[in-house]
């Protein structure tokens, strides 16, 4: 197996939350970065068969990335991490994962499913994950979507303006990871 890390500074990894409700033409989309992250890949260069994946999210590095004013932004930092995710209490999110079926697609490229575990608001769940992955010398980037809901992980979606914009259950995250090899 080869050991492979995140490399943040050529990563990147976005969630999407929808508005709804009866001024949600009003209120936005918001897009939030997931800068503080860390993912270890332990991986078999032959096949990505048996390979396995564990990525840590810091809850308290989510930050809003849309062209709003510094107040908004500040307002929507703070409700995301102290009522929705409660990051005092939970400070971390989890994926640990193992690679469930691979296709190759072309020289040192895959298309994998991953069978894992997301830990998210103290709530542990199976969550399938799907992925593009190419190995090119030392490198491993990993790119794809998928969909949560927050629900599932027993969080309230946030509400504004007295309940008449309210965000939507479903979350899309979206993420292109680079991981460098380690000797």
């Amino acid at each position: 197996m080869v050991r492979y890390l995140t490399a943040n500074d050529r990563s990147k990894f976005t969630v999407r939350a929808f508005a709804t409700g009866l001024f949600s033409a009003l209120g936005h989309n918001p897009t939030i970065a997931i800068p503080g992250f860390e993912g270890e890949a332990l991986v078999d260069p032959n096949t990505l068969e048996n390979s396995s994946l564990r990525v840590l999210i810091q809850a308290a590095s989510l930050e809003v990335t849309d062209d709003i004013s510094d107040k908004d932004r500040q307002e929507i930092n703070r409700r995301m991490y102290q009522e929705v995710l409660e990051g005092d209490s939970y400070p971390e999110i989890v994926y640990e994962c193992t690679v469930a079926s691979v296709s190759k697609t072309g020289e040192g490229q895959y298309w994998v499913a991953l069978n894992g575990e997301l830990s998210l608001h103290g709530v542990r769940r199976s969550h399938p994950v799907s992925a593009r992955v190419t190995l090119t010398g030392d490198s491993l980037r990993a790119a794809g979507e998928f969909s949560l809901r927050q629900s599932d992980y027993e969080i309230k979606p946030v509400s504004a303006a007295g309940g008449t914009v309210t965000l939507k259950d479903d979350l899309k995250l979206t993420f292109d990871i680079t991981a460098h090899k380690q000797s």
